[in-house]
């Protein structure tokens, strides 16, 4: 916009010999007051820009003067004309638009002077012209504010799409991970409880009983294979069973571990979310896992409770030593990665236990 206005400045100082039948009367006068003014619209101009309402002001007083000034010298030279449009102009861009307008009404006065007659019609063209040009002008500037402001809101959106990108890596990482350690680590431990019972029965006759429990430990360890290749891929593949025979599967697993463990099922079972399903399933194997590893328990029941209308409860528990302290601190990540999974669903969770009388695992969900 400055390289325009300063190039349509120089060609209306070049335009003031042209139009006029007095000029060449005040001929140097005329062009050293055009110099001057053309000197302050461009390098005046670009100083005063941006350095307050003060200067502004001052600036467009002073151009309007010389403007006018101009105006007579040249004998309203077409060329003087054009440095007052181009001071409508820089109004605009200096001063709030009810200012610029007053500049745009002020400069038609300059043709007071003249017949009433062509006075009026050569104000009311340069009314026109000078309305055109803050016209022009305002909807420039609001274009280039409208683009300012879109590139901010460009901006804040691609620092908030880089937030939400990074959000959803680390929920989805965290995702994985709690997979892993409630699928992985359920089956590792069977595995491990397994090992230790055939290791128990090694050096006895019962090699069938060893098989067997060889051969379990064989397909818990596909298993675990499976949840790693399920969670690497980050691939939610829907449960191929219902929620309740999937229970019962993980119950006789325990069972055969070692833990003697069964399934209550209350109130009608009925379908839930897909999430849901997965979330207690995971949370039965959390539980499973650590009464296997820390309960010391000789029973574990598992509880299913479809009673409550929109709600879920599952509970394990067990018969084991119970904790030293309650409620259970959050130091295992396994707690943790359910508590984030089960408040990831609207639900809580909630471990209760006293020494020696066993843990109770309690996991509500709305379904």
């Amino acid at each position: 916009m400055q390289r325009t206005l300063s190039i349509l400045t120089v060609v209306a100082c070049a335009t003031l010999p042209l139009g006029s039948s007095v000029f060449h009367q005040q001929v140097v006068p005329t062009l050293l007051l055009g110099l001057v003014f053309a000197a302050l619209a461009i390098v005046g101009f670009r100083f005063v820009e941006g350095r307050g309402r003060a200067f502004a002001v001052v600036y467009v007083g002073i151009q309007l003067a010389l403007g006018f000034m101009l105006f007579w010298m040249s004998g309203a030279a077409v060329g003087s004309v054009l440095l007052l449009v181009v001071l409508v102009v820089q109004s605009v861009l200096l001063l709030p638009l009810p200012a610029a307008v007053v500049v745009a009404a002020v400069i038609p006065l300059v043709h007071l002077g003249m017949d009433w007659a062509a006075g009026l019609r050569e104000g009311l063209s340069t009314l026109a012209v000078t309305t055109f040009a803050i016209v022009v002008t305002e909807l420039f500037v609001r274009e280039q504010r409208a683009k300012a402001a879109l590139a901010e809101v460009n901006e804040l959106l691609r620092g908030y799409a880089a937030q939400a990108e990074q959000l959803a890596t680390i929920q989805e990482r965290n995702r994985v991970a709690r997979d892993i350690h409630d699928g992985l680590g359920h089956h590792l431990t069977v595995v491990q409880m397994l090992l230790q019972a055939a290791r128990a029965v090694i050096h006895t006759a019962d090699v069938e009983r060893l098989d067997g429990m060889l051969a379990k430990a064989q397909d818990q360890s596909k298993q675990a294979l499976a949840e790693v290749r399920r969670s690497v891929a980050a691939l939610r593949e829907p449960r191929p069973a219902p929620l309740v025979d999937a229970l019962q599967a993980l119950t006789d697993e325990a069972s055969e571990a070692g833990v003697p463990t069964e399934l209550e099922v209350r109130g009608a079972a009925r379908a839930i979310r897909a999430e849901v399903e997965e979330s207690l399933f995971r949370a039965a194997q959390e539980g499973l896992t650590n009464v296997r590893k820390h309960a010391d328990a000789s029973a574990v029941t598992v509880a299913l409770d479809f009673g409550d209308v929109g709600l879920v409860r599952l509970e394990v528990r067990d018969d084991g030593r119970g904790l030293l302290e309650n409620p259970l601190p959050d130091n295992g990540f396994g707690l943790v990665g359910l508590r984030e999974r089960i408040a990831g669903l609207g639900g809580r969770v909630s471990v209760d236990s006293e020494e020696g009388r066993g843990v109770t695992l309690t996991v509500e969900v709305p379904g």
